[in-house]
């Protein structure tokens, strides 16, 4: 069995995401789509609403297994047996980052593959920052994201002005 890994914050998970993922389960036998903890990050949704997210945005495709990990991604890829690690890219901009994580991951495991996929050009655009950013003024993301999870955003950004204003 040919087993790849998917791994992202998915902050929220959005139809560039599952472009990538769609199309990794072609190639694959089974995909692991892994909610992975940046620490340089400051998440918006928790993991366990982060894994929902995939875990209903994926439901269709049989051969995928929405999990979180922290720590190294090459070690969690030992553990699942991955052949390979599946990154998308948007735009060269995101290959110099890429890279050099692949580069370090190459060297810690040199069994896994990284295998970096084009998003299509519709979501060339797209990331989960700008999509929180579009629906933090108010702007309608649904074209961008699966509709459970715009409510959701909307849901969480109107908590967090409420909450500000609280402050104030």
């Amino acid at each position: 069995m040919r087993v790849a890994i998917c791994p992202g914050s998915f902050d929220p998970v959005t139809y560039g995401h599952l472009d990538v993922i769609k199309r990794a389960t072609r190639i694959f036998d089974r995909v692991y789509v892994t909610v992975l903890n940046n620490p340089t990050k400051n998440p918006l949704f928790t993991v366990e609403e982060r894994l929902d997210f995939l875990r209903r945005a994926t439901a269709d495709l049989e051969n995928t297994v929405c999990e979180y990990f922290e720590g190294l991604l090459v070690d969690y890829a030992r553990q699942r047996k991955a052949v390979a690690m599946v990154r998308g890219l948007r735009a060269v901009s995101d290959f110099e980052s890429e890279f050099k994580m692949a580069s370090m991951n190459r060297n810690l495991n040199p069994d896994v593959e990284t295998i970096f996929m084009m998003t299509s050009g519709e979501y060339a655009f797209l990331s989960s920052s700008i999509v929180r950013e579009v629906a933090s003024y108010g702007g309608d993301v649904s074209k961008w994201v699966p509709g459970f999870v715009a409510v959701a955003l909307q849901a969480r950004l109107q908590e967090r002005n409420l909450e500000r204003s609280r402050q104030l």
